[in-house]
């Protein structure tokens, strides 16, 4: 029996990967206008796309793409909205330490290198979670809904994240320590 497999360049396939895109996108963001622009944004990278004929899951590619296109709005509105309610937070308040004591200052930006290379070695899905969960205070149902994965699987990325982080900062400070 020959499996049927859509054709991901038809008319009507391509039609309903567009409504349902459309409406992934319009339940999480705030203007209709915002997510008809993303979804045909998703469909002008589809078309340039030059190994589409390759993407053995078209439906699943232009999901990601969308998602990728939601992220970077979310980041603009976060800028936006940053710029408009701190007029004057051009620049980072020095902490006092750093006017007097240029010691702690240093071992504090050598231990946020340190943090910065183990979370480079996460998986990119995995790093987000952590950073959305960590740094934007995002809940975890807020994660899957924007990641769209379940909750299980944003769980699992927040674990293995924070093991792996652990794990790793140990292993410098006892390194640090054996010195």
């Amino acid at each position: 029996m020959s499996r049927f497999k859509p054709d991901p360049t038809s008319a009507d396939t391509v039609r309903g990967f567009y409504a349902d895109i459309l409406h992934y996108l319009r339940k999480r963001t705030d203007n209709a206008s915002d997510a008809a622009d993303m979804t045909q944004d998703v469909f002008t990278q589809w078309l340039d796309y030059r190994d589409r004929a390759k993407v053995e899951q078209p439906r699943a590619f232009l999901f990601q793409m969308a998602r990728n296109l939601l992220r970077d709005h979310w980041r603009r509105q976060k800028v936006r909205h940053k710029v408009h309610h701190e007029p004057h937070a051009t620049e980072p308040e020095p902490l006092a330490d750093e006017h007097h004591e240029p010691l702690p200052a240093a071992q504090r930006l050598q231990r946020l290198e340190r943090l910065k290379s183990v979370l480079a070695e996460l998986s990119p899905r995995r790093r987000e979670a952590l950073m959305l969960h960590r740094f934007e205070g995002l809940s975890q149902a807020q994660i899957a809904e924007r990641m769209g994965i379940s909750l299980s699987m944003v769980e699992k990325h927040i674990a293995f994240a924070l093991l792996h982080c652990k794990q790793r900062l140990e292993q410098e400070h006892g390194k640090e320590q054996a010195r």
